[in-house]
């Protein structure tokens, strides 16, 4: 009796640790299985739409039938369609194109006659059928309408040719104003903390670093009140801007950036129930009227804030001492800066070339500028 007893009672425990063991087992196999699937799910989507905006042969099929069919033509064309000395490479972005149509611009005879010099792409003094219609399918771009308007500024992309609605531009060595670049699947599972500090170990040196931002400041004045209007920057994200090997900025993205009178089209009688709804890209705001319930068309925040906003990290780490305080001083100023300021064209003149004078001073004896 004792025997058989003592058996019974070795025997129970491990069947009780067992059936545990079993449970956690199960349960940890549940979970993994459910991260796979979730991780897969969202790797699938994103690598869909990726090959779906992304599609470099069809697009290129679609414009060199057209453009063999004579219902399109430019300057690229033959370079695409003929030689094929112009190929797709990296594709930059997944995001469909913004179109927005050309609203009232100051100065619109020059506009027009610049617009028709830029169309003229074989330069034979008269713009063919096929160069018409391209012209206008790119007019309907805004990053496109930029390029020709701002065609002789330092910080504008130089437009290489076009064919159709596709069109070239000069290429930029590094398409970030920092980081460091890595496969859009490793980004999904970086969190945006630890991505923030990554992009900060990987920049230029200061030096360097402030002759690109004085590069943002002189484009910021470029599209401030032009002479064919003025010009708001709806998307002022790192990865929009860039720069080539001799520091000097690029801008690498320009769709977000719009003419105001076309802003105001869009936004404008907007029903809204706060703030948060009166929204363009993600840097253009306006208010909510509350007794109407609809948008107001006057932007909050001139572009030199929110440029100011995008460079306040980037230059006060690093910054030497003997400037830091002024500079961060200068730059929560210039954050601050609203369009409904009084004075606020003085205001913002000023605080624009203090900035550029205290940047040009530092750099200006170093190598690196």
């Amino acid at each position: 009796m004792a025997r058989s007893l003592c058996p019974g009672a070795w025997l129970g425990k491990p069947r009780q640790l067992q059936a545990r063991f079993s449970y956690v087992r199960m349960k940890y196999l549940f979970f993994s299985w459910l991260a796979v699937f979730v991780g897969s799910w969202i790797i699938y989507v994103q690598y869909s739409t990726y090959t779906e905006l992304c599609r470099g042969k069809d697009c290129k099929k679609i414009i060199c039938d057209k453009y063999k069919t004579g219902v399109i033509d430019g300057p690229a064309c033959n370079s695409l369609c003929v030689t094929e000395t112009l190929y797709f490479g990296k594709c930059l972005s997944t995001k469909p194109s913004n179109q927005a149509k050309l609203g009232d611009q100051g100065n619109l005879s020059e506009l027009v006659n610049l617009i028709l010099t830029v169309a003229d792409g074989d330069k034979d003094g008269q713009v063919s059928l096929g160069e018409a219609k391209s012209a206008w399918a790119l007019l309907q771009l805004n990053e496109f309408l930029l390029m020709v308007i701002l065609q002789d500024k330092e910080h504008t992309p130089k437009l290489m040719g076009f064919c159709g609605d596709l069109y070239v531009m000069e290429s930029v060595e590094y398409t970030s104003l920092y980081g460091i670049s890595l496969p859009w699947v490793i980004e999904l599972f970086i969190p945006s903390g630890f991505r923030r500090s990554m992009d900060q170990l990987f920049t230029p040196s200061w030096p360097r670093k402030a002759k690109i931002a004085i590069g943002l400041l002189e484009f910021v004045e470029d599209v401030f009140h032009g002479p064919y209007g003025n010009f708001l920057m709806c998307d002022t994200s790192a990865k929009n801007l860039g720069y080539n090997d001799k520091y000097d900025l690029k801008m690498v993205d320009m769709r977000k950036i719009v003419p105001e009178t076309n802003l105001k089209e869009l936004i404008k009688d907007r029903h809204c129930k706060s703030d948060l709804d009166c929204v363009y890209g993600t840097d253009c705001r306006t208010s909510c009227d509350r007794s109407t319930m609809r948008c107001t068309s006057e932007v909050i925040q001139p572009n030199l804030a929110k440029a100011c906003q995008l460079l306040k990290d980037y230059l006060l780490r690093g910054a030497p001492s003997e400037i830091r305080e002024e500079l961060e001083k200068q730059l929560y100023s210039c954050i601050a800066l609203k369009v409904t300021a009084n004075q606020m064209e003085m205001e913002h003149s000023l605080i624009l070339n203090n900035l550029k004078t205290l940047l040009w001073k530092k750099i200006s004896y170093t190598n690196d500028s």
